[in-house]
């Protein structure tokens, strides 16, 4: 791991100073400093770059060394609804406690109120003037104008549907799954699992049977929404067959909804999606605990099922209400487009916009389809503001010698935001040539085991190429070395030292917390160690390397290699296999998966085939490899366990003898492999 090249000292953006004034966290920030002792200084720009970073710098010192302090102005800002322990409508304004305890794993936020996320994502649509105007706006590949769902038929189809699932005895604490798109019934489907006190967990449709089977069985749902197939790609895809064993595997379901996208019929026994949105019921919120769970995401690791995280209907509300509305700037004016799938944290980010008055675009489809360039072409029809993507698109539209700013009408579209894996500086460049030399960029890096950003995007700061600009507000984050020692402008370990309010409440049928704290907490007992490679400059900026763990990491979604391997290894010719996702440093993601064969097999281009196909149908197109390539044999503890780590940093171009202790290898020569390979990769 090499440290990056010295800064660049002239930044490729700087705020507008009239818009900077005008943004939310230069307001919050001022009455802040009257209220809750944030310091004075303004945020307001200045045309000294380093006097604009000290300045956020002390706010965002403020902001985790005074963490009750931070957060009760936070939820005062938004007008966060709290109730009293008993649940009455009596609104408990300033919670007595706020961070009972700041122990990390286990720290206990707002102890003795409740609340509930469905209220705040649907109270724009108590304001009349706000009704009727767009909440959501959808479009796919199938069509050309965006449908808008207005906000009052928002709030009245989740009053349909809460009452609807009340009837079939869903409440707190059942758990509700889905296997849907990223379409508005999604959105609905949430928002009423939410309103009831149930918990929420989805997975996109482009997953196979397996794959989900692994999520959903753990958490026994009760209840799951799921589509007939989808469209991706210019292609219709039946997923007819997949619910079915999904409902033949899936004991504990006691109601199915069927949401016809393709037009099939519903399955014997399944509820319509149209039937229960029908009523016009005023939604009814239950308020719960704010560490009860709103939803359960899944981050794989390297062995074992997909982690189960749960994340509580406060904690959520609370750090996404900060995230959206003063890092993005997003509020009733804005139009919130980001390229995600439901098996992705970012759709559950995406809802957040509904916090802040936003209206959200949920586009169903492939970003390159009929062409790369389609994701540009949704921003322009839907008049988006913000628009969120990946470092993988960007530069696919690099290398597709795409001119979107010259092309299309992309004038709405004051900041763009990239996530999934680490943007490399020419993706910044392209972006300010061939998009809008006067976006605002906004690069994030956060988790889905946070449903947030740790570094990420802050509007009165400048732009630097290749860099974040900036821990986020309540995220202690830093930069450490293996011996837990800060470190600037050299490359270490990404950790934060305090709580966030999204951090898990725990991972499902865990319940002794060891796997949680195995997760995050092995390396620095306390500190949140989230396995990301940063680098935090003199001038605070943030610049990420990518994973420095084995997890897997495409477009943003991270997989386990457990997954792959068995499904590989039930093919007769595979005897074993590894495989590894590696950055590259031009933005690429190269994943190759290595096969030791069984004695007479060869690796052709059928095996290879029906690697592919088998990866494909059973899991989903992401876990598809890049290059299948035969080995002789692969390197194991000497406890039998395949290594992935070591065999990552060889890749990457680290010597072996600091990439691994040879003791613990069981065979060195399988070993040398890997790193013969990274030598004449780097070379």
């Amino acid at each position: 791991m090499s440290t990056p090249s010295s800064p660049q000292d002239q930044p490729l953006w700087r705020p507008d100073p009239a818009r900077a004034a005008a943004t939310q966290l230069v307001a919050f920030q001022a009455w802040a400093a009257e209220h809750h002792g944030a310091p004075a200084a303004p945020l307001a720009p200045t045309a000294d770059d380093t006097e604009a970073a000290a300045r956020y710098a002390d706010l965002h010192r403020w902001s985790t060394e005074d963490l009750s302090r931070f957060w009760t102005a936070v939820t005062e800002w938004f007008d966060v609804r709290f109730t009293g322990e008993d649940g009455t409508a009596d609104r408990v304004q300033r919670p007595t406690t706020v961070l009972a305890d700041a122990a990390m794993p286990g720290a206990v936020w707002y102890p003795g109120v409740r609340l509930n996320y469905a209220e705040h994502a649907l109270r724009y649509a108590e304001d009349p003037a706000h009704a009727d105007k767009p909440a959501i706006l959808h479009l796919d590949e199938t069509t050309e104008t965006p449908v808008a769902t207005t906000w009052a038929e928002l709030r009245r189809q989740v009053g349909s549907l809460a009452a609807a699932l009340r009837a079939q005895g869903i409440g707190p604490g059942d758990r509700v799954g889905a296997y849907l798109p990223n379409i508005p019934q999604a959105a609905v489907a949430l928002l009423a699992t939410a309103a009831v006190g149930a918990i929420w967990t989805s997975c996109a449709p482009d997953f196979g049977a397996r794959s989900v089977l692994d999520r959903l069985q753990q958490i026994e749902p009760a209840v799951l929404f799921a589509v007939d197939g989808y469209h991706y790609g210019g292609k219709d895809h039946d997923r007819t067959e997949v619910v079915a064993e999904l409902r033949r595997e899936l004991p504990t379901l006691r109601t199915v909804v069927h949401v016809p996208l393709l037009g099939a019929p519903a399955p014997d026994g399944a509820l319509h999606w149209d039937d229960l949105v029908a009523g016009d019921t005023e939604p009814v919120f239950e308020p719960v605990p704010f560490d009860h769970p709103l939803w359960v995401l899944y981050s794989s690791g390297t062995t074992g099922l997909p982690k189960a995280i749960v994340q509580s209907q406060g904690g959520i509300l609370v750090e996404h209400l900060k995230q959206a509305g003063l890092h993005l700037d997003l509020g009733p004016e804005d139009r919130f487009l980001w390229y995600t799938s439901t098996g992705w944290m970012m759709w559950n980010f995406l809802i957040a916009g509904l916090l802040v008055g936003a209206t959200i675009v949920t586009y169903d489809g492939s970003p390159g389809h009929p062409d790369t360039g389609a994701l540009w072409s949704v921003a322009a029809r839907t008049r988006a503001t913000i628009l969120g993507t990946s470092a993988a698109y960007v530069i696919a539209s690099r290398k597709a010698d795409l001119h979107p700013g010259r092309d299309l009408d992309l004038s709405a579209v004051r900041c763009i935001g990239t996530t999934g894996s680490p943007l490399p500086p020419d993706g910044f460049q392209w972006i300010y040539d061939e998009v809008k030399h006067d976006v605002w960029l906004a690069s994030v890096s956060g988790g889905t085991d946070v449903c947030s950003c740790f570094v990420g995007g802050v509007p009165t700061l400048p732009v630097h190429l290749g860099e974040i600009q900036a821990p986020c507000l309540g995220a202690a984050v830093e930069s450490w070395d293996v011996h837990g020692a800060a470190l600037t402008d050299a490359v270490g370990e990404l950790v934060v030292t305090k709580p966030l309010p999204s951090m898990p409440t725990g991972f499902w049928n865990d319940s002794d917390g060891s796997r949680y704290r195995d997760s995050y907490f092995e390396m620095f007992p306390g500190t949140w160690r989230h396995g990301d490679w940063i680098t935090v400059t003199h001038r605070g900026t943030v610049i990420i390397h990518g994973r420095s763990d084995s997890t897997l990491n495409r477009q943003g979604v991270r997989m386990g290699s457990s997954d792959i391997y068995e499904v590989v290894e039930r093919l007769p010719e595979i005897a074993e296999s590894l495989v590894i996702g590696l950055e590259e440093d031009n933005g690429g993601y190269w994943m190759p998966l290595f096969v030791v064969l069984t004695p007479g097999a060869a690796l052709d281009e059928d095996l290879i085939g029906r690697i592919r196909t088998s990866l494909r149908t059973e899991l989903s197109p992401r876990h598809v490899p890049d290059e299948v390539i035969a080995v002789k044999g692969l390197p194991h503890t000497l406890t039998g366990k395949r290594i992935e780590v070591p065999v990552k940093r060889l890749l990457s171009g680290t010597p072996l003898e600091q990439a691994v202790n040879p003791g613990s290898v069981d065979n060195l020569d399988h070993l040398r492999f890997f790193a013969d390979l990274g030598r004449e990769r780097r070379a």
